[in-house]
Parts: C-alpha cells; sequence; structure tokens
C-alpha cells in the first residue's frame, strides 16, 4: 500500500458513493473516466458503474497502462483490497438478486471480456494468470467473506488509507500517527481481539495484510521525520554559519575601518618621525657650520691680532 494507491482508491469513491444509506449510484456524464469500462462506452447500472470502478482500480495496480511503478510491485495483495471494496458496494446494492455478489460474478467477471482479455507480463504473487479474473479467482474467498465483517474490514482499510493520504515530507505531525492511539490502530485492535473470528483463515490474511501495510506507513512515517530532523539541523547550521559569518563580516567592517584608519593615522605619525628624525641631523648640521665658522673665524682673528703683536714688539727690541 502507498499513498497513490489510496488516492486512486478515493477517486473511485468520489464517483461511487460508498455511504451507508445507499441511494443508488449517481448516472455518470458522458465523459466521466469510468465510462470507458461499460459496454459502449456507457455505464446503464449501478452493477455497471460498480463493475466499472473494480476494472478501474485492477487497470490502474496491475496494468502496464495503470500507475507507475505498479503497486502491485511491492504489494501483491492490493487486489483483496479491491474485492473487499467490491463485496463491500455489491452489499449496499438494493437488488431483487437475492444474493448480489453471485449475481455480480457471473454476470460480470465470468462473462464480462474485459476480465477474461489477456495481459502480458502479469504476475501475481509469483504466479502468471492471464488476465483479472484467473487473479480474482484466486482470491475469491475475500469476496465472499461473511456480510458482517466485511464492513469492518472495509472501515480499517479507509482509515489506514486516510493515514496514508495525509503523509507529507513536510508534515511534523506524521509523529501523532506513531503513538498507537490513532483511528485505524483501535480500529485494528478490535478486530484483532474478535475472538468470534481466530478460526478464520480469510479474516486472519486480511488481518495480516492490514498490520504489514500499517507498519510500512509507520516505516515511510519515521523517514519523513528523520528527514525533516536533518533538514532542521542542516538549517539550523546554516543560520549559525550564516550569523556567525555575518558577525564576522560586521566585526571585520568595523574593526576594518577603525584598523584603516588606524594605520593611516599611524602611516602618517610615522612618516612625519622620519622626516622629522631625518631633517634634525641635517638642521643641526647646518645650523652647527655658521657657529664653527664664527668660533673658526674669532680665533684665527685672534691669532692673527697676537701674532701682529709679538712682531712690533721684536721690531721695538731690535732698535
Amino acid at each position: 500500500m502507498n499513498k497513490q494507491m489510496c488516492e486512486e482508491f478515493q477517486k473511485v469513491r468520489n464517483s461511487i458513493s460508498d455511504e451507508s444509506e445507499y441511494k443508488g449510484i449517481p448516472e455518470f456524464d458522458d465523459d466521466h473516466f469510468l465510462n470507458k469500462y461499460c459496454d459502449s462506452n456507457k455505464c446503464q447500472s449501478d452493477y455497471d458503474r460498480i463493475s466499472a470502478g473494480c476494472l478501474y482500480l485492477l487497470d490502474q495496480f496491475y496494468s502496464d497502462s495503470g500507475v507507475l511503478p505498479r503497486p502491485s510491485k511491492s504489494n501483491p495483495y492490493i487486489v483483496d483490497y479491491i474485492l473487499i471494496w467490491l463485496s463491500y458496494m455489491l452489499n449496499l446494492t438494493n437488488s431483487k438478486e437475492k444474493d448480489n455478489i453471485t449475481f455480480f460474478y457471473n454476470i460480470y467477471i465470468n462473462s464480462c471480456s474485459k476480465y477474461s482479455t489477456e495481459m502480458s507480463e502479469f504476475m501475481y504473487n509469483d504466479h502468471d494468470y492471464d488476465n483479472y479474473k484467473g487473479l480474482i479467482d484466486k482470491r475469491k474467498e475475500f469476496l465472499y467473506m461473511d456480510s458482517n465483517i466485511i464492513p469492518k474490514f472495509y472501515e480499517a482499510f479507509k482509515l489506514l488509507c486516510n493515514l496514508y493520504n495525509k503523509l507529507d515530507y513536510n508534515n511534523k505531525n506524521c509523529e501523532n500517527y506513531l503513538e498507537g492511539d490513532n483511528e485505524f490502530d483501535k480500529k485494528y485492535k478490535e478486530l484483532e481481539q474478535d475472538t468470534s473470528n481466530t478460526g478464520n483463515g480469510s479474516y486472519n490474511k486480511l488481518l495480516s495484510t492490514l498490520l504489514k501495510d500499517y507498519n510500512d506507513f509507520k516505516k515511510e512515517c519515521k523517514e519523513i521525520l528523520s528527514s525533516l530532523s536533518e533538514k532542521t539541523k542542516k538549517k539550523h547550521g546554516q543560520t549559525l554559519v550564516d550569523s556567525s559569518e555575518q558577525d564576522i563580516y560586521d566585526l571585520r567592517q568595523y574593526s576594518g575601518q577603525e584598523s584603516v584608519q588606524y594605520v593611516d593615522n599611524s602611516d602618517a605619525t610615522s612618516s612625519s618621525s622620519s622626516i622629522v628624525s631625518k631633517l634634525i641631523p641635517v638642521l643641526l648640521i647646518f645650523g652647527a657650520i655658521p657657529i664653527l665658522l664664527g668660533v673658526s673665524y674669532k680665533y684665527s682673528l685672534f691669532g692673527f691680532r697676537k701674532r701682529f703683536q709679538k712682531q712690533k714688539l721684536r721690531e721695538k727690541l731690535k732698535k
């Protein structure tokens, strides 16, 4: 069972009401998708319409022209659900016939060419079948189950399909269906605890099929939760990374600007200091030259005068 299969059943139910207060099946519009399964492409009676619904479901799940990949590949027991639906609908039908199911089987399944048309590569549960009739005959026990039991299984089947129809890879509520207190779980336990049918082989087979499909549902549900958890972790991690990157970027922006200004001022100061440090020796040199020259000139002038005075003194002594 899967969501796609349940959607196909719902599509048929939308056209063929399964309400317990049976008021007949409304006539199909001329372009209704089920008409092609009736003679002359026109469903005239309730039996015609029910047969059309049955053939449509068989086509969708077992024919290469139906749903792909075929659900019957993973669950060959889908035909059991079709027969439960068929039995339930036939038991609802107001008919003059004493046995609606036997009447339907003889007139439609056993005699209608659409049920006996050969199909290539048609396999069910590791057994080859030439047509839908062969497939139905193999599981005919479910068609003839006690009419008091059929509604219970049909309700359980619908409840399970409701769960599948809610499956969504964005649905966090999936966890609520794993607690064991959903409507299907309650119905299944009710069927399981019915001791009056303990030895009924068909009853136990249907219970087993329902349980398998319910476990598959829970498995898929857990996969969804795991996927959502991974997405949340990645999203949260990405948010942290983005936030951290933004903080770093902002910090860089802030400290970068300050650093640029600081570096610029530092460079300017350093440059000025360098120039001053270079100019001071030069200025000192240039400032010292006149002083030295002045001192030198003074001493040289003083020496010249002193020599001149000594010269004059010598001349006087000679005289």
